[in-house]
């Protein structure tokens, strides 16, 4: 899901492509431009190493992944979370730009959410009161995810393959600050590090949910 030219959106787009995802989207476009309405980006979930492919739901539907019927149950979905994601960021700061959202479907047939949602793993966010300003300029919006990392690795020449260059103590610390702003612009709530035992932690978590 995206609401926002960026990233491996603005990636296509720039190539020349105009069908993205089964979306066609007029020329004109530049990077980081709000779109007038949020648009839903299908794509593969590739082995790890690989990455995963922009489709569309067309392909997915003839390929026999999915019906149709399920494919617009979770496009409604996934509309519905990332406008209610987009209002709760707005009221707190935040633009949500894009998000992933993962689906699965139970012994029963029904779809389900899984993984994470709305996380700076899974999300980016930029701030709300600086964004107008940097996107007039053409510069980089200020972001609370992960996206400062890629951009580093991204100076270091690294696009994904091949050994990852080492990542500084400093740029370390400013993405994980850049973590803890998010978590507490969107939850309200202040950040409190966990002093258990990180084992520990997934050996209580495992029991309470009775693994």
């Amino acid at each position: 899901m995206t609401g926002v030219t960026s990233t491996s959106l603005w990636t296509l787009y720039s190539r020349g492509n105009r069908n993205i995802g089964g979306n066609i989207l007029p020329d004109g476009l530049v990077k980081n431009q709000k779109l007038p309405e949020p648009i839903i980006t299908p794509s593969t979930k590739a082995e790890i190493g690989m990455h995963d492919e922009t489709v569309s739901p067309e392909m997915l539907i003839n390929a026999g992944i999915i019906s149709k019927k399920m494919y617009e149950e979770i496009a409604e979905i996934s509309l519905e979370l990332f406008k209610f994601g987009s209002r709760w960021c707005e009221e707190r700061g935040l633009i949500l730009v894009d998000t992933k959202y993962e689906f699965g479907i139970g012994e029963d047939g029904t779809v389900m959410l899984m993984d994470e949602i709305h996380t700076p793993d899974s999300s980016r966010f930029w701030d709300a009161s600086t964004y107008d300003e940097k996107f007039k300029n053409a510069e980089e919006p200020l972001g609370f995810d992960k996206e400062y990392i890629r951009r580093y690795l991204k100076e270091k020449g690294f696009a994904g393959e091949g050994t990852i260059p080492q990542i500084p103590d400093e740029i370390r610390v400013e993405a994980g600050l850049k973590y803890i702003s998010s978590m507490e612009k969107i939850t309200g709530l202040p950040f409190s590090p966990p002093y258990e035992n990180a084992m520990e932690s997934l050996a209580n978590w495992a029991e309470k949910m009775k693994l």
